[in-house]
This record gives structure tokens, C-alpha cells and sequence, in this order.
């Protein structure tokens, strides 16, 4: 019976062999580096200091703070697209920065309370002046 018990212990043992490590097993796959991150993991790096300070670059406070979701692949981008497919429109509406119809005070006013699948953000996530410029950023973006 304790044969048996044992078997399981020397499987794993022979397929984790010392021979694999030195092969490098795990790392990263030959012939070039790790592939490219999808967009929405790539935002862009914000300056150091204070976030309560005004932040006149809305374009990379869009893309740090709301990014994960609505850059391409992000889930609310996704999501955007086929709703704007299902109305008939074409799916480069889907990214928020491609939208003619959005005004400053609904990006606040969706960012604050929330709008379907996506959570309301607290000041905390997205400050004021922090808002105030992503949201300056996106009523004009698609003009």
C-alpha cells in the first residue's frame, strides 16, 4: 500500500528533474523576447507629484486612470463596440476617445455614479482635477 502512495511522489519528482532547470525551463521563450502587452495594459506613465495638483494632460490621465477599460481589447471598450455595432454605428465609435457625442459634464457625471457594467469611481481612484481634465480631454477628443 505504501508503494502505491509513493508513485504519485516519484512521478513528480521525474518530471521536475534537475536536467529541466538547467535547460531553462520556464523562462522566457527562445528566439525573442515576451510578446507585446495588449493596448490596454499600455498606459501611459504619469508625472511624479502631487494628484491633487491640476493636471492639464488629460489624454495620459485617460489613458493611466481609464485605460485597463476603455483602451482597445479593454472590457469597456468591448462592450461600447457592440452596443454601437447593435445601433447600427461603426465599432471605432466603441473607444471613448473616438466619440463626438460625449460633453464634459456626462464623462463626470458617469465617471461619479456609475452607468451598467461599469462602477462608479470614488475620488480617491480619479481625482477632481484629475477628472476635470480627462473629462475636458474626451468632450473634445473626437471633435
Amino acid at each position: 500500500m505504501k508503494k502505491i502512495a509513493l508513485l504519485p511522489l516519484l512521478l513528480l519528482a521525474a518530471c521536475n528533474s534537475p536536467a529541466d532547470s538547467e535547460k531553462g525551463a520556464g523562462g522566457p521563450p527562445q528566439g525573442g523576447g515576451p510578446p507585446a502587452p495588449p493596448p490596454y495594459q499600455m498606459r501611459a506613465e504619469l508625472p511624479a507629484g502631487d494628484r491633487l495638483a491640476v493636471q492639464s494632460d488629460g489624454e495620459a490621465l485617460f489613458s493611466n486612470r481609464c485605460g485597463a477599460c476603455h483602451l482597445a481589447g479593454g472590457m469597456g471598450t468591448n462592450l461600447l463596440t457592440k452596443q454601437r455595432i447593435a445601433a447600427g454605428e461603426p465599432p471605432q465609435s466603441g473607444l471613448l476617445a473616438n466619440r463626438t457625442d460625449l460633453t464634459a459634464d456626462y464623462v463626470k457625471s458617469v465617471v461619479r455614479m456609475g452607468k451598467v457594467a461599469m462602477p462608479p469611481l470614488s475620488r480617491t481612484e480619479v481625482t477632481d482635477s484629475e477628472l476635470d481634465a480627462i473629462a475636458a480631454y474626451l468632450g473634445k477628443a473626437g471633435k
